[in-house]
């Protein structure tokens, strides 16, 4: 049985310092050329050091709280996407949900769920599959799903190769089982994972690195990726999984409204659109304004898709995104 969710409210927040490709060349061997032409990407917003990424997170909930018509202590289970946590322990969960007053004592239901989750870039997708699971068992549940990065804060900038990609934003939905006026249904989602392609990206600073006090900290304290096979996996995978998403659901590509993939490189959006056979006018991307923001590339795309008149409530849409594990996965809001 198909059990209902419904997306409520939307929300996302981006750090108001920007680093423009101009002032990446002045940091490392790069140019606006070499970047734009490799990437897409123009501009990306950065943390300032007296803030984290919580605090964007904190953002995007109370905006999609807001339009949901809900306050903090109506959530019931507060999920976090993402793969660059503000600590080992305590969860990102449990610091966004203490910022929004949220406690045991304050919720609807006299406790709430915090738990942080990471998929890496796929873990909007991976976050609505949760959601909906949560929803089937607990009907009265109100699920505040937020994706939140500090790319940032792991970033080589002494790196050309991956110092000119990432940012940071966060982006959050309220889900619930039944709301007056829903955005979008969540109508299916599918994710998959692939072990074996572990080591094509990865982000230092676990338990592996075996830090003592005093010790230095190396390039493999932060991101590194085989950028040639990612690439290859990241159309293959994208593309396969939302073309089978579609056709369990007795649908084309004729039938979507906007096709939203995950916004890592502007040439990896071009080549799924192509190899999907969609044409520019139902394809969105933004990732010349941010740059990747892992899990929350797919809430803060659907937002500015939202603000521009790209995408309305009821519509038909298509996500799809890949990330570090390797992880991939489709869902479709209708």
């Amino acid at each position: 049985m198909n059990h209902p969710c419904y997306i409520c409210g939307l929300g996302s927040s981006v750090p108001s310092r920007v680093l423009t490709n101009a002032d990446l060349e002045k940091m490392v061997e790069t140019s606006d050329e070499w970047i734009t032409t490799r990437t897409g990407i123009k501009e990306r917003h950065i943390l300032d050091d007296d803030a984290n990424g919580s605090d964007c997170g904190v953002e995007a909930a109370r905006a999609a709280l807001s339009e949901a018509g809900l306050a903090p202590e109506d959530v019931t289970h507060l999920f976090v996407a993402t793969c660059t946590p503000e600590h080992l322990s305590p969860s990102t969960s449990c610091v966004i949900a203490g910022k929004l007053g949220i406690s045991a004592s304050s919720g609807r239901m006299g406790r709430v769920m915090c738990m942080d989750f990471n998929a890496a870039c796929t873990g909007f997708v991976y976050g609505l599959e949760l959601a909906r699971a949560t929803l089937a068992l607990h009907p009265e549940a109100v699920v505040l799903l937020v994706a939140c990065e500090s790319l940032s804060r792991r970033t080589n900038f002494t790196d050309r190769a991956t110092c000119v990609l990432f940012g940071d934003a966060a982006g959050a939905v309220v889900l619930r089982s039944s709301c007056e006026k829903p955005l979008w249904k969540v109508a299916d989602v599918s994710c998959a994972a692939d072990g074996s392609l572990r080591e094509l990206i990865q982000i230092g600073g676990g338990t592996d690195a075996r830090i003592k006090v005093g010790d230095s900290i190396g390039p493999e304290w932060f991101v590194s990726m085989q950028g040639m096979a990612v690439f290859k996996h990241a159309v293959r995978n994208m593309a396969e999984e939302s073309l089978g998403l579609l056709e369990r659901n007795g649908m084309g590509f004729e039938d979507v409204d906007l096709f939203i993939p995950h916004q890592a490189n502007l040439r990896i959006i071009k080549a799924v659109g192509e190899r999907l056979g969609l044409g520019e006018d139902k394809v969105f991307a933004n990732v010349q304004h941010y740059g990747n923001t892992s899990a929350a590339t797919l809430p803060l795309a659907m937002a500015d898709a939202r603000k521009s008149g790209r995408l309305e409530p009821g519509q038909k849409v298509l996500l799809t995104s890949f990330g570090s594990g390797m992880t991939w996965g489709s869902a479709l809001l209708a």
